[in-house]
């Protein structure tokens, strides 16, 4: 028992192929003006006004939306109903457990993962939009719900229009797979 249980990870199927230049570049370039925007939003909009619009999970999302764009975790579903719920999910765990920062955190990951999967939104990037709401500090803390909205949700939704746009030039991608 124990032997097949070992042998399990050894893996067993073949690597992925690798990808040519052309999907190299359109991976990039969506990344860099989906992330860019958030970004610049941000910096001269929202951080003014004592808000974000872009957290450390969206890197991951633009990994997804940008470059694995067939997914079914990359799909807009997933992307920003991911977000909201989690965001939603994680900021109910600071308030309910926040004095206890490793229980909060543990049960917001967790807790949107499930979620996640009820809802059939599984994004893996939001599952760090839960832990954020409970370790990102005091200005994430002030947003209260208001961070499963701003930032996570409307900068989901600004990753997903640059998705929709940048990936759709090449006429050998096509996004989103399906939307619902």
């Amino acid at each position: 028992m124990m032997k097949d249980y070992i042998a399990k990870m050894k893996g067993g199927a073949k690597s992925p192929p690798g990808v040519g230049l052309g999907e190299v570049l359109w991976s990039w370039l969506g990344a860099v003006i989906g992330v860019g925007t958030c970004g610049y939003l941000s910096a001269h909009y929202f951080e003014p006004r004592d808000l974000t619009l872009i957290i450390g999970s969206f890197g991951a999302s633009a990994v997804l939306v940008y470059a694995a764009i067939k997914s079914p975790l990359a799909q807009p579903r997933n992307l920003v109903g991911g977000h909201i719920i989690a965001g939603i999910i994680g900021v109910a765990c600071y308030k309910l457990f926040g004095g206890t920062i490793w229980i909060a955190g543990a049960l917001a990951a967790s807790l949107a993962i499930v979620a996640m999967l009820l809802t059939k939104t599984l994004h893996p990037p939001a599952g760090a939009t839960a832990l954020i709401a409970v370790i990102g500090g005091e200005k994430i803390h002030d947003l209260g719900f208001l961070y499963a909205f701003i930032p996570a949700g409307l900068g989901a939704f600004i990753l997903l229009i640059i998705a929709l746009l940048v990936n759709n030039l090449s006429k050998n991608r096509r996004y989103p797979e399906y939307w619902l």
